[in-house]
């Protein structure tokens, strides 16, 4: 029951990799509490791994947080979880963890992955390491099922013993979207896949006990979430057909949305399945802020954002890629950063890393028009570099595309609007629902003339990246088509 004065809300959480987030927000966008708890991993090589328990831990801790600002201002109406796309383990019959959490950067199923045809990130591949690992093919083990990250969390809350998990996460352990069923090559798995439900299903109810732990009322409604990827779309708003969400952090990943899956024969584009139905399409790059230098200062990074507006454009040209090997919008597994010409100063380098991001992404757009995909929609920039007043202009002048930016740029934000359209009122649209709960902060425009100025260095960089054979020529010929007629029509 709701008070004069109150508002319902929503929470959403976010099992990150350094971090548990929980936001509640209210169906106008209003932040009524927020709660953060810290992850920790263990790395050695190639092997990156989470305790399961760590993670049910920090949700308690950052929902406890959250639930405390509410007392006296409104009542909560569900709730959604996301987690890191890849991350993959094995539980019992009752749900409960038998391994640790391989982290989507979990290197160690490269056989399982050349096996199956994926990239080791997928969850497939590490999943049949971890049967191989425990023994499951021969019998020896106990039962054991596949899980991903939020599934611990949901069966935590719902207290039940094996509940569904959603098409989302469960894109990248084989599932078929298209079809909404586990494909045929895995049907030997038989019990040890889950049952796959659309995001934003009911999944159950907070039981008392998680209630206790998390400070969230039992009776809670608990809706199936989407991939950390899809949580921060949902939060960019970017969600009718057209629309692109660009998240800039340390690598650069775009998503949007499309009335049809977006075909891609080379594959390095994929389609998550909307709640509604519609398709997601999207692509993660290797170039992103994790090229540029650690400035912990913010002072500092302002400073030299300022002074590299002097090298526009850059007297160096910069391939950008945070770690090596490119995955979008070409897949090539050798590909290394690199620098053409020497940089003036620290200012210029700097310079030219924003600026190599900014190219690349526009490959990025040059290549999803290739494939026909509609990118007619507003463009949302989100991530870390958001916060980069200089940067998000400078994407747009080379883009040559308006674009926005949020208020709140986190997945758990996206996860509260998947509540609110999982468990609120029935009839309405993701997007619609969306519309209420996302604010846009600043709208940006590009400025032509600086527009103009980075036609030829783009160039550059695409006849570089042909030649190094990295970038298919039919890709760089449609490229470089629509660069010289965007100089005409400009």
């Amino acid at each position: 029951m709701m008070f004069e004065g109150e508002a319902e809300a929503w929470l959403g959480i976010d099992l990150g990799t350094q971090s548990v987030r929980a936001l509640l927000v209210t169906a106008d966008g209003t932040v009524l509490g927020s709660g953060t708890a810290p992850l920790t991993g263990r790395r050695d090589g190639v092997r990156h791994e989470q305790d399961p328990g760590e993670w049910w831990a920090a949700v308690c801790t950052a929902s406890r947080a959250a639930m405390s600002s509410l007392r006296g201002r409104g009542s909560i109406g569900g709730l959604a979880v996301c987690g890191t796309s890849g991350t993959v383990l094995l539980t019992d019959a009752q749900g409960r963890p038998l391994t640790p959490g391989l982290m989507y950067d979990d290197g160690r199923a490269v056989e399982e992955a050349a096996r199956v045809g994926m990239q080791t990130s997928w969850a497939l591949p590490k999943a049949l390491w971890l049967l191989d690992a425990h023994g499951w093919r021969e019998g020896r083990g106990q039962v054991a099922r596949v899980a991903h990250q939020p599934d611990v969390i949901t069966a935590q809350l719902t207290g039940g013993v094996v509940i569904p998990t959603d098409s989302s996460h469960a894109l990248k352990t084989g599932y078929e979207a298209e079809r909404e069923a586990w494909p045929p090559q895995l049907a030997h798995l038989g019990e040890v896949l889950p049952e796959v439900v659309r995001p934003g299903t009911r999944l159950g109810e907070v039981c008392p006990a998680a209630a206790e732990a998390t400070g969230i009322p039992a009776g809670t409604p608990v809706v199936a979430g989407m991939t950390d990827g899809c949580a921060a779309q949902i939060a960019s708003g970017a969600l009718r057909s057209g629309a692109w969400n660009s998240v800039l952090g340390t690598t650069l990943v775009l998503k949007g949305a499309s009335a049809r899956p977006v075909r891609d024969e080379a594959g390095v584009v994929y389609n998550h399945r909307a709640p509604d139905g519609s398709w997601l399409p999207g692509g993660a790059s290797s170039v992103g802020a994790g090229a540029l230098p650690t400035v912990a200062d913010p002072a500092e990074l302002a400073e030299l954002d300022g002074r590299a507006a002097a090298y526009e454009p850059s007297g160096a040209l910069t391939y950008p890629l945070a770690s090596p090997g490119e995955r979008f919008p070409f897949l090539a597994p050798d590909a290394t950063a690199f620098t053409l010409g020497t940089p003036a100063s620290e200012a210029d380098s700097w310079a030219a890393v924003l600026q190599g991001v900014a190219f690349t992404e526009r490959l990025c757009l040059d290549y999803l028009r290739s494939l026909g995909a509609p990118i007619d929609g507003p463009l949302t920039f989100t991530g870390g570099a958001a916060r980069s007043a200089y940067w998000n202009q400078l994407r747009t002048d080379i883009l040559g595309r308006p674009a926005r930016v949020p208020e709140q740029i986190e997945p758990a934000l996206g996860m509260a609007v998947l509540a609110a359209y999982g468990a609120g009122p029935g009839g309405r649209a993701l997007s619609e629902v969306a519309d209420g709960m996302v604010r846009i902060r600043t709208l940006l425009e590009p400025r032509a003339s600086h527009t103009a100025r980075f036609a030829e260095p783009y160039a550059r960089l695409v006849d570089e990246l042909e030649t190094r054979g990295w970038l298919p020529t039919p890709l760089a010929t449609h490229t470089r088509t629509r660069l010289n007629q965007d100089t005409i029509d400009s």
